[in-house]
């Protein structure tokens, strides 16, 4: 096997000592230019890779990004997450960084995990996932200058615009608009949205996507709206809740479209294959059902956190001094048409 060269190589190779070559490697503007100029192309003629695990131990950085994995209790919606961290994982190895993954119960034993990997250098900086009204561990990573972004917006402040955090999300508004315009398009009128009882950041979001539209292409009075508007807060694929259903969508939609595919199963157990169903996050179980579904783009989605931890804002609450780049990136779906 070849050996890898070392800073010894580079030393001689460019004529200079090794601490010359350190300086190089980790405080480049403290050697002349020339020097350092002479010290690069070594470094590139011959192929040199500095230790990692040397550099981290100087630098007290991990170069790892630490993310909970969440409990699975919809084992349809997990894959959602399983697929986001793979498109992570792919692209923090492209860029020489390593993903961390923990467990926690709870926000208060999570923001314990926090601590546990800030003080041990474990990791540089987190990825939330399932933001939500009053999330603690914001509020915890916020105070405590802890470099994060999270896929999702900080739900119940001013989403947009918001200084405090970086962020990117999925625009589950605009997801239920192309789910609703295309049941209308094929000749639907009465089309009922299933979702989330009130209060979910996320479910609201994808139901004004349906509301409006539906107010906006259709003369439905919002008495007939609401009686199209229904929610389920227990497990979708429990067969009492296709039972209920069967009663509350009496008389028959034309077409429901639905916050996750959990929920267009429960649709689809209730109604059969009598009306169009449209689910959200395009899952295995809308494939094999043959459901149309809005697909996140979760790639596009790892990208953005990517960009927001290691480039120029580098995970940075309250933004960065000189950055002229959007603190929060807010990613179109797509709609899968089966």
């Amino acid at each position: 096997m070849r050996r890898q060269p070392t800073v010894t190589d580079v030393a001689s190779a460019a004529g200079v000592s090794r601490q010359t070559v350190s300086n190089v490697l980790n405080t480049p503007h403290i050697v002349r230019a020339e020097t350092r100029e002479r010290v690069e192309e070594a470094i590139a003629r011959l192929h040199y890779r500095p230790h990692a695990s040397a550099r981290r131990l100087r630098t007290r950085l991990s170069e790892t990004i630490g993310v909970r994995l969440d409990p699975v209790t919809d084992g349809i919606s997990g894959s959602l997450l399983d697929r986001f961290l793979h498109a992570l994982a792919e692209r923090t190895a492209k860029a020489g960084f390593r993903v961390l993954l923990y467990t926690a119960d709870d926000e208060a034993a999570e923001i314990e995990q926090f601590g546990r990997l800030i003080d041990g250098a474990d990791v540089d900086a987190f990825v939330l996932t399932s933001t939500h009204h009053g999330d603690t561990r914001i509020d915890w990573l916020i105070e405590h200058e802890v470099p994060f972004v999270t896929f999702g917006r900080p739900w119940g402040v001013a989403d947009m615009t918001d200084p405090e955090h970086l962020w990117v999300d999925v625009d589950g508004r605009h997801g239920l608009t192309l789910a609703t315009e295309h049941v209308l398009a094929g000749g639907a009128h009465r089309v009922a949205f299933l979702g989330w009882p009130a209060g979910s950041g996320t479910g609201d979001d994808r139901r004004a996507g349906w509301r409006a539209t539906m107010t906006a292409r259709t003369d439905l009075t919002e008495a007939e709206l609401a009686a199209l508007d229904l929610t389920v807060d227990e497990d979708p694929t429990d067969s009492s809740v296709a039972t209920r259903l069967v009663a509350a969508l009496d008389p028959t939609p034309d077409a429901v479209v639905c916050a996750s595919d959990s929920l267009a199963l429960a649709a689809r157990l209730a109604l059969g294959d009598r009306v169009p169903i449209v689910g959200y996050d395009d899952t295995p179980v809308a494939r094999a059902l043959g459901l149309c579904s809005v697909a996140q783009q979760l790639d596009e989605v790892a990208e953005g956190v990517l960009d927001l931890l290691i480039g120029a804002h580098r995970g940075k609450a309250g933004g960065t001094d000189g950055v002229d780049d959007p603190q929060h990136r807010l990613v179109k779906p797509r709609l899968v048409v089966r």
